[in-house]
């Protein structure tokens, strides 16, 4: 019997992107493989139903679901959409693994193998299936631009017959993806780029994107690929250092988030306050509570002159190249998943393993399983 793969729409508000792009499912279908969407599942991003081709086209979310042998998701599933789902099938998505986890007793309760794409673990193998690295990417593209239409001065340096207009100066604090990213946008854009990261590793990187290294002479390298939080001492030296950079910057992109984590504090009131008017902070830390003191997530805040934004669900602006990246990112793992045409949640797979949350009506995953013991006793 042929795998039944299904994709609903998104119901997030806000949301654009859709889980699977017609030349995904292209890839995907053959006679053992049997592919459904839900009406309007790629509208946003400007996917008809006609365009997913030898499709089925579901409009009711329940029947969809009912059916599913796998659910391939962007954003969580709300309560109504986990009832509706095929006892003992396997869901796949971004699941938030670290906030709200009553959802995965609801999971366990229906049986389902549940994979959260937040937690491929960043091994070289697994580098195809890293939808963390495939849309942070995005992000720090897309927060370059935002800043660029908030700010009120042009990026490069211009010639004008009414002067020379000086370049502007940008500061990237975080070099992970998004960071690396941005740094190589901004630069596009003819600014005057620097970038700052607590991984004194990473120097090299920023440097070969043509930005200069904000060195505070602290080494926080940490596990997978994240910096480790900071002692008091350390977060002195680096608020010392990091002021006047911040001050002389007319464009700052925060990138600093550690999953499961609230984001570091990384730009105080008093940094702000040194900022020359007109100048802008784009916080893409703000979901985890900011990297700026004063950041407020989906809104924009004025402080003395100076604009801080904290966009939400960045990738999302970008949907259709967003889309395309993440099936892509669904499409290696699914590949790992399937085996000879069957369903195989191989737990020697260091892959599978790391990113199954819940199966065969335990949760799998140690952390989230003792979260959830302590929150019950």
């Amino acid at each position: 019997m042929a795998i039944q793969i299904c994709v609903p729409k998104e119901v997030r508000a806000g949301e654009q992107r859709v889980a699977l792009v017609p030349d995904v499912v292209k890839r995907l279908a053959n006679d053992n493989m049997e592919i459904s969407i839900q009406a309007g599942a790629g509208e946003l991003v400007g996917y008809t139903d006609a365009d997913y081709g030898k499709v089925t086209v579901v409009k009711d979310s329940a029947e969809l679901l009912g059916k599913a042998d796998i659910t391939l998701m962007v954003n969580p599933p709300t309560p109504e959409q986990i009832a509706q789902l095929k006892t003992g099938s396997v869901l796949i998505g971004y699941l938030n693994p670290h906030t709200d986890l009553e959802r995965f007793n609801l999971l366990k309760q229906k049986q389902v193998s549940a994979f959260s794409m937040e937690l491929i673990p960043r091994i070289s193998r697994a580098q195809a299936m890293d939808a963390l690295s495939s849309q942070a990417s995005i992000a720090g593209y897309k927060a370059v631009l935002l800043a660029a239409n908030i700010l009120g001065k042009f990026f490069p340096m211009l010639t004008t017959a009414a002067g020379t207009i000086r370049p502007s100066k940008v500061l990237v604090i975080g070099a992970g993806v998004a960071g690396l990213q941005a740094i190589a946008t901004a630069r596009r854009l003819g600014a005057i780029v620097e970038g700052y990261d607590v991984r004194a590793a990473v120097k090299e990187q920023v440097e070969s994107l043509g930005a200069k290294f904000v060195d505070i002479e602290i080494k926080a390298e940490g596990t997978g690929g994240y910096a480790r939080e900071l002692t008091e001492e350390e977060k002195a030296q680096q608020q010392a250092i990091l002021a006047k950079h911040v001050a002389a910057a007319d464009v700052i992109v925060s990138t600093a988030a550690i999953p499961g984590r609230p984001s570091p504090r990384i730009i105080s009131k008093a940094m702000v306050e040194g900022m020359r008017g007109g100048s802008v902070i784009v916080d893409l830390a703000a979901e985890g509570g900011g990297n700026c003191e004063l950041t407020k997530a989906d809104e924009t805040v004025l402080h003395q002159g100076v604009k801080i934004y904290g966009p939400v669900n960045v990738p999302s602006m970008v949907g259709n190249h967003a889309s395309e990246m993440y099936a892509k990112n669904l499409l290696n793992f699914l590949q790992l998943l399937i085996q000879d045409d069957v369903i195989n949640i191989n737990l020697d797979d260091e892959i599978i393993a790391a990113s199954l949350i819940t199966h065969a009506g335990n949760i799998h995953h140690a952390g989230i399983k003792a979260h959830l013991e302590g929150a019950s006793s």
